[in-house]
């Protein structure tokens, strides 16, 4: 089954396609030979009739024309009407003429209007063929023109399922339009499948309905499958195309070259994409000022360029155009519109500045700074404040010493010239200045050197001012002997009258004299000797010593300058040795090296005579002069003189014969340095007094109380005190490296004696600077540093030993009881201190030794209990030089020499 045209009233459906209905049918019998296409009796004028593949017939067409002036055929086979046709007749025919210019290749088509009666007529027929024929149920293309003026319902096509011949047959429709949004726009009727649209429908809405129909019998039976139905809207050129922006602005430099892109416009348009009606083109409809015409448009790409390299800003500085945009590729039916497009013109560098005027004159006063002279205007028609207009200004010539100097006014572009240097009126009364203009942004096109700068002549007349005295040059010197007579005289300072080049009427005072030596004539500027000159003197540098000179003319007017006295040298000053003490250390030494100096110049100084001076044959006998160099000698002793001091007197003479005596103090010392000898009391014998240091003076008490406790403690007690103080000082010692040899090496290990049992429970004393807690706190007080050792015993109440412990502090049991303390010379009884002892010497062993952790040191005092028999390995306390992990397996592997001993040792 198929789609088919209902079999109603002729007339009836003639009404329903008289406006608008078009259906484009091709007889393919040749290409290019006819076509039809059928239209309504009446086709108003620019309206759309039908489309022709023009590309079936001929691809390279250049030139399509028309034989029906009526009608206009375009590029993608549009045909539209140019006037109101009225079809008189059934059918209507024109030729399309299809040609390429190149190859002269031309071609037709004939394309035949056909009037609607005439296809009813065939369609009543062609229902009667389709129903002998068996048909299918199956889509046919269907579509309907946009904003279609109706009269609705307006048919569109009719679907019908070849059942319909054995059944009843409903047809019913559903989708977009119909159920869904836009609803209600298509309809079917239920009995003869007719489709129609109830209103118009805008494509850039709704571009296509995709609607799905069926067909059932009255029970429900569906002997057809749902037929998909695709109903396309085809475009109507009923969208202006519209630019993107009301207004464009663009900006270009003026004289740009010919072609310069000024900008794009752009528009768009809602019709169907590459279809004539989006087909846009673009131009320019009019420009103001009107003339002359500078700017052009591409129709297609809608870019502005220039025609012409004649942009002038201080012309014109703006245009305004009027553009267009027209679909239909720019047809004359084509919809348009228009947009403005403003184009500023951008300033350039094009016009130098140039001076109102050629020469100036102007005037200034001489010693005259810092003032404004004249001021110079220039002319430039570019852009003002601007770089192109702002002027930069310049002394070109006549300026070599830098009197003048030229800026620019920033709020007048003017050019002021001032003077930053004073001018001399009787060295120059006129000076001529040459002055140039540029702009701040460079010159946009080439110009000759003559031309790129604009030049001008300044002529500045210097006027005369009666000026005051001039101190010129303001230093000046004279020449006097040192230690001349009060009262000598001497050429001063001169100033001057500038005008009359003479000194006279100008008065003179010092304004300073560091040492007051010289006193200054008011008329003449002379100075006079007031005090001696001494050139040695601590305030004179380089030999001249300098005052400072005030001069004044009549009217007030003064000038300051400097007078450098230069002091001649005499010779005043005898030559002399500045260190006076000389040390030789007899063992290392046999000489000494003395230095003399002379303050006066060295035309009155070395080389230097150094002779001894004494009356005894003593000094002669032990002492020897020999000269090293022009200021310096050497001083060596003979004959063996012993340790001591002397003093050794030496006769030092200028070239001139001007002489000292200077007293030595040589000091004959044994030692190896100088600074050996400085803290000595007797350098002849080579020490002094014997002093004893703290360090001495502890050994000393140290040695006494253990003679103390010797005596008066029993030996079991001292014992303990010693292997304690010793084995905190005692270091872990390493195994020999000569094991390999079979030596044996030296433990000192002691076991308990068999016939007794022994406590170790001893004690140790404090070592200053140590980390372990101190323990003799109750007891005693012991300090170790340095090899020195003191032990106080002392006899208190009970105490316990942690309210005493301390690192590294002197402790005594006075600090600890907070009562009374006797001491008496610890004479006690053994059952006195073993009563005090035995309770605080338990608690102080088990807390001394500890480390960070309150673990027992390596060298803790360890009590062992007797078990029957001695130990193998000897006694591992605090008395033992071996540590634990200082096995004695080496025993095991003696050389036969040995054996014997170690036998010996090991039945201990």
């Amino acid at each position: 089954m198929e789609a088919a045209r209902p079999s109603g009233s002729w007339n009836g459906a003639l009404c329903r396609l008289l406006l608008l209905t078009l259906a484009i049918l091709i007889f393919a019998s040749d290409a290019c030979k006819n076509v039809t296409l059928h239209v309504p009796s009446k086709l108003d004028a620019e309206k759309l009739v039908g489309r022709v593949n023009l590309k079936e017939c001929f691809t390279a067409a250049n030139l399509i024309h028309s034989s029906d002036p009526d009608f206009q055929i375009l590029e993608d086979g549009s045909v539209y009407t140019t006037n109101t046709i009225l079809l008189s007749s059934e059918k209507r025919s024109f030729t399309i003429l299809l040609s390429n210019t190149e190859n002269q290749e031309k071609k037709k088509i004939f394309v035949f209007l056909e009037h609607q009666t005439k296809v009813l007529k065939k369609r009543h027929t062609k229902e009667k063929v389709l129903r002998r024929a068996k048909r299918r149920w199956a889509p046919i293309p269907c579509s309907m023109l946009e904003n279609s003026l109706g009269p609705f319902p307006l048919f569109l096509q009719q679907v019908q399922s070849d059942t319909a011949q054995n059944y009843t047959i409903y047809y019913s429709i559903r989708g977009p339009g119909v159920d869904q949004e836009p609803r209600n726009l298509f309809y079917v009727e239920r009995d003869t499948g007719n489709l129609y649209c109830t209103r118009p429908v805008d494509r850039e809405q709704y571009e296509s309905f995709e609607i799905i129909a069926f067909a059932t019998t009255p029970d429900g039976y569906t002997p057809e499958l749902p037929l998909p139905l695709i109903i396309k809207i085809e475009d109507e050129n009923d969208n202006y195309p519209i630019f993107t922006e009301e207004t464009y602005t663009f900006t270009i430099f003026e004289n740009c070259r010919v072609g310069t892109t000024v900008g794009q416009v752009c528009a768009t348009d809602k019709d169907e994409p590459d279809t004539m009606h989006t087909r846009l083109k673009y131009s320019i409809i009019g420009q103001v000022p009107p003339s002359p015409t500078l700017f052009s448009m591409h129709p297609t790409t809608g870019v502005i360029t220039t025609t012409s390299s004649q942009l002038d800003r201080e012309l014109i500085d703006k245009y305004q155009l009027k553009i267009k945009v027209q679909d239909m590729d720019g047809q004359y039916f084509g919809l348009q519109t228009t947009s403005t497009c403003i184009i500023n013109i951008d300033d350039v560098n094009d016009h130098l500045p140039t001076f109102t005027r050629t020469s100036y004159v102007t005037s200034v006063e001489e010693n005259t700074v810092d003032v404004e002279i004249l001021r110079v205007t220039v002319e430039d028609k570019d852009l003002v404040n601007t770089a192109n207009w702002r002027a930069n200004y310049t002394i070109l010539k006549g300026n070599e010493n830098g009197n003048f100097k030229i800026v620019t006014d920033a709020k007048t572009n003017e050019g002021v010239l001032c003077v930053v240097k004073p001018l001399n009126y009787e060295e120059k009364q006129q000076m001529i200045l040459q002055i140039g203009v540029v702009n701040e942004a460079p010159f946009s096109r080439e110009a000759s050197p003559r031309s790129a700068m604009s030049t001008a002549t300044v002529t500045v007349n210097v006027e005369d001012q009666d000026e005051g005295p001039e101190c010129n040059p303001p230093i000046q010197t004279v020449r006097m002997k040192e230690n001349a007579e009060v009262g000598t005289t001497s050429n001063g300072y001169k100033a001057y009258d500038p005008e009359t080049r003479s000194s006279s009427g100008i008065r003179y005072k010092k304004l300073t004299d560091p040492t007051g030596w010289v006193t200054i004539d008011e008329n003449t500027g002379s100075i006079k000797v007031f005090r001696s000159l001494d050139r040695e003197a601590e305030t004179i540098k380089n030999g001249i010593y300098n005052i400072t000179v005030l001069a004044s003319d009549q009217g007030g007017r003064t000038c300051t300058g400097t007078l450098g006295i230069i002091l001649q040298d005499v010779n005043d000053n005898s030559p002399f040795i500045p260190k006076k003490t000389v040390i030789i250390c007899k063992p290392t030494m046999s000489s000494a090296e003395i230095v003399a100096v002379d303050p006066d110049e060295p035309i009155h100084g070395p080389p230097f005579d150094f002779s001894l001076e004494s009356s005894t044959s003593e000094v002669q006998r032990m002492w020897r002069l020999k000269a090293i160099n022009d200021t310096a000698a050497r001083l060596s002793y003979q004959n063996d003189p012993p340790f001591g001091s002397y003093v050794v007197p030496i006769t030092v003479r200028d070239r001139l014969g001007m002489s000292s005596v200077t007293s030595l103090d040589v000091t004959l010392c044994d030692c190896i340095t100088e600074n050996d000898c400085t803290h000595r009391v007797d350098p002849r014998i080579g020490g002094g007094g014997v002093q004893l240091g703290k360090w001495a003076i502890l050994a000393i008490l140290l040695g006494i109380a253990l003679l103390f406790l010797y005596f008066f403690l029993p030996p079991g007690i001292l014992f303990t005190l010693v292997c304690g103080a010793s084995g905190t000082s005692k270091q872990p010692k390493v195994i020999p490296d000569d094991l390999a040899q079979q030596n044996l090496i030296v433990s000192n290990t002691e076991a308990p004696g068999d016939d007794k049992v022994y406590s170790a429970n001893g004690f140790t004393t404090q070592t200053v600077g140590a980390s372990a807690q101190g323990v003799c706190g109750t007891v005693g007080s012991g300090i170790k540093n340095g090899g020195q050792e003191t032990i106080e015993m002392v006899k208190g109440g009970h105490q316990t030993s942690e309210s005493c412990r301390g690192a590294g502090h002197h402790h005594t049991l006075d600090s600890c009881r907070g009562g009374h303390t006797e001491v008496d010379n610890c004479r006690y009884t053994y059952s006195e201190w073993h009563s005090f002892t035995q309770p605080r010497l338990g608690e102080k062993v088990y807390l001394c030794n500890q480390d960070e952790n309150h673990k027992h040191a390596q060298d803790y005092v360890l009590t062992y209990n007797y078990e029957g028999r001695g130990s193998v390995a000897g006694s591992v306390g605090c008395c033992s030089e071996r540590q634990e992990e200082d096995g004695l397996e080496f025993l095991d592997n003696l050389e036969p020499k040995f054996r014997t001993l170690a036998e010996a040792c090991m039945k201990r």
